[in-house]
C-alpha cells in the first residue's frame, strides 16, 4: 500500500477529526499531496492540496476556514485537520499525491491514490 489513510469515524456536527496520510515510498516526501472527497451520491471532488514544499496551499471554497492542510516531509505524511463539521462533510476521504500540483488539483487518475476514509457527520 503506498498511501495509507487513518483518522475517519463518527463525530457529531459542529466536531473535529484529524486525518492522516503515510506514503511508502520515499520519492512522495517531495510530491504534491492533497485530499478528494466523495460523499453519497456524488462525485469525487477536490478538498485540499499542498505544494510540495508546503508553499502553496488550496482549498475548495466550502471548507475554507474550518479545514487545515499540513505536510510532513521527513515522516512523510499529509495530514488535514477538520473542524466545525457539518452534515455535508460526510463522505470517503482519499489522499493524494501526484509529481504535478496541477494534476494533483484536477484529480487527474495518474495520480496515486490511498484507499480512502469514511467520515460520517452526525446531527
Amino acid at each position: 500500500v503506498q498511501l495509507q489513510a487513518s483518522g475517519g469515524g463518527l463525530v457529531q456536527a459542529g466536531g473535529s477529526l484529524r486525518l492522516s496520510c503515510a506514503a511508502s515510498r520515499l520519492d512522495f516526501s517531495r510530491y504534491p499531496k492533497g485530499w478528494f472527497r466523495q460523499g453519497p451520491g456524488k462525485e469525487r471532488e477536490f478538498v485540499a492540496a499542498i505544494s510540495g514544499a508546503g508553499t502553496t496551499i488550496d482549498y475548495r471554497d466550502s471548507v475554507k476556514g474550518r479545514f487545515t492542510i499540513s505536510r510532513n516531509n521527513a515522516k512523510n505524511t499529509v495530514d488535514l485537520q477538520m473542524n466545525s463539521l457539518k452534515l455535508e462533510d460526510t463522505a470517503v476521504y482519499y489522499c493524494v499525491v501526484s509529481e504535478s500540483y496541477g494534476s494533483l488539483r484536477s484529480g487527474a487518475s495518474r495520480n496515486y491514490w490511498g484507499q480512502g476514509t469514511l467520515v460520517t457527520v452526525s446531527s
